[in-house]
Parts: structure tokens; C-alpha cells; sequence
């Protein structure tokens, strides 16, 4: 779970434009693909569908931000007597990567798709992964096609796999399917995503899962100078995540009954973790009294609130430690749950941004004996992932900052009001500071003076360099 995601709109600034640009050439992010990786692709692209059911009369529809282009997923929910049936297409990227090929050792190398605020590097060539690869409206394309039967209180009764020919009728956006159900305009496919998610949530509620509405930063540029806010997920955000939840359990669920596959695994925070967090509420007033569970706490946060922003931004703590666990032949991990969704859960919804997922569904499509290549490649799978994964992090960090700097680069020596949120248990004069405006969280020197944890404080900005990716503030 990233610690928050950030976007930058209409930005032209070349200090900005320029710190991301040696960020990426720092990490050693690639800047394009080999001319024999893009032939493939254009190959791939041009290859007849492939001879598998078609499903194209079911009006799928996908859930995405409004700019986006790798559509991964695409949904048609209807009624089934008292209960529900979603049918969920994935785009079906191993019908274009030739196991072995071009594309295929990009891929490996690539891992996943990497998102800078000014631009994205794509897991594969955007001719695919935003083109014939990618579930757009208007358009057959091969797909896994999940059909998962739920009863009137959303439990999982039947679960039904396999590959089919699908097609989009609309691209929907979060704030337009928020308005169209809350107006009650929305037909019955979409207006079914309410009732199956929040039957999910009380199912998440029941088996102690936790679901973290982290606000999203964003920064527009208006007039040659930057605004920074938190936009607090919609319910909408919710439900959506609810259905591509409930399929990565069913595919967990799958490949742990024939016994090969490859989990997403979070082992229980420790204690001290969690008494870490107490700290932090209680610094940011958040009454958790000792018979509320965690899971209970985060339920009652109201993200639209700059205190709990601020308490879910560092809750985010607690799913450090995932990972993902390779079994096979029947010999069962250790640990085969993920904390934070309290069941065994598998990545197997977003293969267009993601390497693990095209693993996970070949592996669901024939359970009982995976294709060679899958096999060949499962047990180096944990650890490129974890490199890609670590890179992802480390990017959304640098960003971070990055973009924090540039927003209050000509504010040096400016005061600010915030909270202080956080010192170091080691050095009780350094912390962290979230101000009141704009949404920003970061680096406090108090000198040789604790800092009072949890109290409000004016503070002096004393740095910020984009190109150094550091904003620090002192004291007032």
C-alpha cells in the first residue's frame, strides 16, 4: 500500500520537470523500449483475436480514473435470484507476450508500470497496455473472464474461470459513478456495484480485514504557482476495490485447493508497531480507546479530516512486510493470509501494470497443471517482484518530495501553522510536521528542544530544493 499517491496536473515548471527527470535517469528507470520489444508488440497487435468464447453481447463496463488508458479490468454485475453474479474480464496479456520472447524479458525486467507525476513508465509497450491489449470501450478484446456467484450477503457460492472474447460499452470514472448511483440515474449493471460492495465491506468487517481510504495528493499548477489538497476516496473507490478483492480471493482460493500458485502475503503487525500507532492517535487526538481494535479505528476515520489524513498516511505502516509466496506440488506455506484482508489473497487483476498477474491467471486457468513457462518461472517471481516493488516505493517517495519542494520552493522563511505528527524515539528534537495548509507532511528540526508530539506549532520553513528533493521546516 503506498504511503500516498500523488498526481501532478497542467505543471510546466522546468525545476519540477527537471528533478523528475534526473530521478528517473538516478534510478536507472528506462526511457523507452528496445526496437525489438516494439516490433513484438506491433506483431502482437496485429494478430487475429484468438478462438475462444465470445461474450461480446454482455455489456462490461470499466471503473478507472478519467485519464487513464491501461484498463486492466472491465465488470458486468446483475442479480441471480436473492444473490449476485459479477462477471469480471481481465485483460488477457498473455495472449500477446510470447513466453520466452522480446516482450516477455521486458516484461521481467520492467516488473511493473512506474507513475511519476508528470508522466508513467509502462510495465509494456502503450500500443498494447493502452491499445490492443486494453479493455477501451468499443472494442473486442481477449480477456479472463471471471464469473463469481455470490448469495444475498455477497459470500462467494460458485466460481467459474476461463478465457472469452469481451467488450466495453463505457469508460466510467469514480466521480461519474459516484453521481449517477447517488442521483439514482444509474442502471441496474452499475447500480449494483453499492449493493455488492458494501455487502463485501460487511463481510471485511466481519472477518476483521481492513480497507485504508488514503487520501490521494494532488498539485495543479495555477497561474505559475502550485495548490496542494488531499482528495478523500469516494465510496465509489471502496466498492470498486471490494470487487477486484473478492476476485483475488477466489483466485487464492483456487490455487490453494489444487495446491500451485503464487499468494500476496502479509504477515500480523507486531505489537510494537501497533503500540507505535496508539502514539500517533494520541498525538493527533484521535480517541482509540484500548476495547477498540484497530481494524474498528481505521472505520470510524473520516479521511476528508486533515488529522485522520494525517493517522491513515501512517497507518500505511502496518502492511509493510508484504510479499508474495510461491507454493507448489501441494506443499503449503506457512503463511498463506494477508493481514489486511483477513483471507488468502492472490494479485491476479491488474496484469497490464503488473508481472505477477499474468502468472496468477494462467495459473487459474489450468489449476491443476500450469503451462511450462509459468512453472519454469515461479520461483524467481518473489524476489523480481520485491526488487520492482521496492523501485515502485522508492520512486513514490522521491516524488513525494520532489513535488513538496517545488510547491514551496519560493516560500523560504514563510510560517506555517500544523501538527506536529511524529518524533523520533532516538532524537525527541526531530520529527514530522503536517501543516494545516498546504497538505504537506514533513522533515521538523527542533534543534536542541523536544518536540511537544501531538501539539500544534508554528513553523518556519527553512528548506526546500526540488533538486535536492528535501523540505525541512524548524520551529517558529
Amino acid at each position: 500500500m503506498p504511503r500516498r499517491r500523488i498526481r501532478v496536473t497542467g505543471t510546466r515548471e522546468a525545476p519540477l520537470r527537471a528533478a523528475l527527470t534526473a530521478l528517473r535517469t538516478e534510478l536507472g528507470v528506462p526511457e523507452s523500449f528496445p526496437p525489438a520489444v516494439l516490433a513484438e508488440a506491433e506483431r502482437a497487435a496485429a494478430a487475429p483475436l484468438p478462438q475462444v468464447p465470445d461474450v461480446t453481447d454482455i455489456p462490461f463496463f470499466t471503473v478507472d480514473p478519467p485519464t487513464s488508458m491501461d484498463l486492466d479490468q472491465a465488470m458486468h454485475l446483475s442479480r441471480r435470484g436473492t444473490g449476485f453474479r459479477v462477471r469480471y474480464a481481465i485483460a488477457d496479456v498473455a495472449a500477446f507476450v510470447v513466453p520466452g520472447g522480446a516482450l516477455d524479458a521486458e516484461a521481467h525486467r520492467r516488473v511493473t508500470t512506474l507513475y511519476f507525476p508528470d508522466e508513467k513508465t509502462p510495465l509494456h509497450p502503450p500500443l498494447l497496455s493502452e491499445g490492443a491489449a486494453s479493455l477501451l470501450p468499443d472494442a473486442t478484446r481477449p480477456a479472463v473472464l471471471w464469473t463469481i456467484d455470490l448469495d444475498a450477503d455477497g459470500r462467494t457460492v460458485a466460481v467459474d474461470v476461463h478465457r472469452a472474447l469481451v467488450r466495453s460499452r463505457a469508460k466510467l470514472d469514480y466521480a461519474t459513478v459516484q453521481r449517477r448511483i447517488d442521483a439514482g440515474t444509474a442502471e441496474e449493471p452499475l447500480a449494483l456495484l453499492k449493493d455488492i460492495g458494501e455487502a463485501r465491506e460487511r463481510l471485511e468487517v466481519e472477518r476483521g480485514g481492513i480497507s485504508l481510504n488514503v487520501p490521494e495528493q494532488e498539485i495543479v499548477e495555477r497561474d505559475h504557482t502550485y495548490e496542494l489538497a488531499y482528495r478523500a476516496p469516494l465510496p465509489a473507490d471502496g466498492w470498486n476495490a471490494q470487487i477486484s478483492l473478492l476476485t483475488g480471493m477466489a483466485a487464492a482460493d483456487l490455487m490453494l485447493t489444487h495446491g500451485t500458485g503464487v499468494l500476496r502475503t502479509l504477515p500480523a503487525a507486531p505489537d510494537g508497531a501497533v503500540g507505535r500507532l496508539h502514539r500517533t492517535a494520541h498525538a493527533l487526538h484521535i480517541d482509540w480507546p484500548h476495547h477498540v481494535s484497530y481494524a474498528q479505528l481505521i472505520r470510524s476515520l473520516d479521511p476528508h479530516l486533515p488529522h485522520h489524513a494525517a493517522f491513515l498516511q501512517e497507518c500505511t505502516t502496518l502492511l509493510r512486510g508484504a510479499g508474495y509466496t510461491v507454493f507448489r506440488d501441494g506443499d503449503l506455506p506457512p503463511i498463506t493470509a494477508h493481514a489486511a484482508v483477513a483471507a488468502p489473497y492472490t494479485h491476479c487483476t491488474a496484469p497490464l501494470r503488473r508481472l505477477v498477474d499474468r502468472y496468477a491467471a494462467e495459473i487459474c486457468l489450468s489449476p491443476a497443471s500450469p503451462p511450462a513457462w509459468v512453472l519454469a518461472g515461479l520461483d524467481a517471481l518473489p524476489k523480481q517482484m520485491a526488487d520492482g516493488t521496492r523501485l515502485a516505493g522508492t520512486v513514490e517517495r522521491e516524488c513525494v518530495d520532489i513535488v513538496e519542494a517545488a510547491l514551496l520552493k519560493d516560500r523560504v522563511g514563510d510560517l506555517f501553522d500544523g501538527y506536529v505528527v511524529d518524533v523520533d524515539e532516538h532524537q525527541p528534537a526531530v520529527g514530522k510536521v503536517q501543516l494545516d495548509s498546504p497538505a504537506v507532511v514533513a522533515r521538523l528540526d527542533g534543534g536542541a528542544t523536544p518536540l511537544p508530539l501531538g501539539e500544534r506549532l508554528r513553523v518556519r520553513l527553512t528548506q526546500a530544493d526540488p533538486g535536492t528533493s528535501k523540505v525541512r521546516f524548524a520551529p517558529a
